[in-house]
């Protein structure tokens, strides 16, 4: 899985979904996290239901959290987190449409305490401190971890409203 001289880095991933069995799609998504070369799967977080953000005339999400340490450089951890999303059916295409139902969505919230802004990829996720989708199941796996610029994950919990979040199966310690 690593070759020699490799610098591995943490990393996290959301994943969402609201289309096609949605909670099979999130296993789909951990599952196809286990094939990306140069890059270990660490922990996942339970899953979790919540309302749509922005568009509401659609079903509700189940979101989730990948902890993942890698050897691929952000873009190219990117790239490959599209191509899994391309296989599921992830469509981007939608008209007119922000934050519209999908089969499979995942994030590149944060890579180690890097801080990137480039054409396609900001590290850390612009908006993942308001979103209690995003920060409780980060929490559950990694309430240590630092977002850079805005502090520990911990902390930012206490920020989010999570009024709306069900989570549908903990996992197991």
């Amino acid at each position: 899985m690593n070759r020699p001289g490799l610098v591995m880095q943490a990393a996290y991933i959301a994943l969402g979904s609201n289309l096609n069995n949605p909670q099979r799609q999130l296993q789909q998504g951990f599952a196809a996290l286990l094939h990306l070369p140069h890059t270990q799967l660490v922990a996942q977080s339970s899953l979790y239901r919540s309302a749509p953000v922005g568009y509401a005339d659609q079903p509700d999400f189940v979101n989730a959290v990948a902890a993942v340490t890698t050897g691929l450089a952000p873009r190219e951890l990117l790239d490959a987190l599209l191509a899994i999303e391309r296989a599921q059916g992830r469509a981007r295409e939608i008209p007119n449409v922000l934050n519209g139902p999908r089969t499979l969505d995942l994030d590149l919230v944060l890579y180690g305490e890097r801080v990137l802004d480039e054409p396609g990829l900001t590290v850390p996720h612009p908006r993942m401190a308001q979103r209690a989708f995003v920060i409780v199941p980060l929490a559950e796996i990694a309430p240590g971890a630092v977002v850079p610029g805005l502090g520990c994950v911990s902390d930012l919990l206490r920020g989010v409203n999570a009024g709306d979040l069900v989570m549908l199966n903990p996992v197991a310690a």
